[in-house]
């Protein structure tokens, strides 16, 4: 029994450094990976995905949404997290509407139906985190 403790404490304390040996990434990047050319009614900033991951567990990006922004239904195959910067952000799930505001999170799940506004004459600016990232791409998936 305790040989079978010290194998599973090795594997523990081992085994993310062997699957993470074979993954190269940059443990810190300067500036974001891509940005939109401003002026639309979404600006993002691609700050971490699999170019300075090295994988797709994550993708985070600033996103800035503006008054001009035209909710839509939609859904995403992956978890997505938004933490409010600035702004009032209408987020509604599954038909349960709220309005974040600066320090507050919304979250969904996979496959929830989600629609999200701005809710003031300012842009609503969010830290938004998709897991796994690479279902994040484009960005969502219209509901019909």
């Amino acid at each position: 029994m305790r040989n079978f403790s010290r194998l599973v404490l090795t594997a523990i304390f081992l085994l993310p450094g062997f699957l993470n040996a074979q993954v190269e990434y940059q443990p810190v990047t300067q500036q974001a990976l891509r940005e939109s050319a401003g002026g639309g009614p979404i600006d993002f900033k691609v700050l971490v995905d699999a170019a300075n991951l090295g994988g797709e567990e994550t993708r985070i990006a600033e996103l800035t949404f503006h008054p001009s922004y035209d909710p839509q239904p939609h859904t995403h195959d992956s978890i997505e997290i938004f933490y409010v910067l600035s702004g009032r952000f209408g987020h509604n799930v599954n038909g349960v509407p709220a309005i974040l505001e600066p320090g507050d999170i919304g979250i969904c799940r996979p496959g929830d139906t989600i629609i999200h506004s701005v809710e003031s004459d300012e842009p609503a600016v969010v830290l938004t985190i998709w897991l796994p990232g690479g279902a994040a791409a484009p960005f969502h998936s219209p509901v019909n």
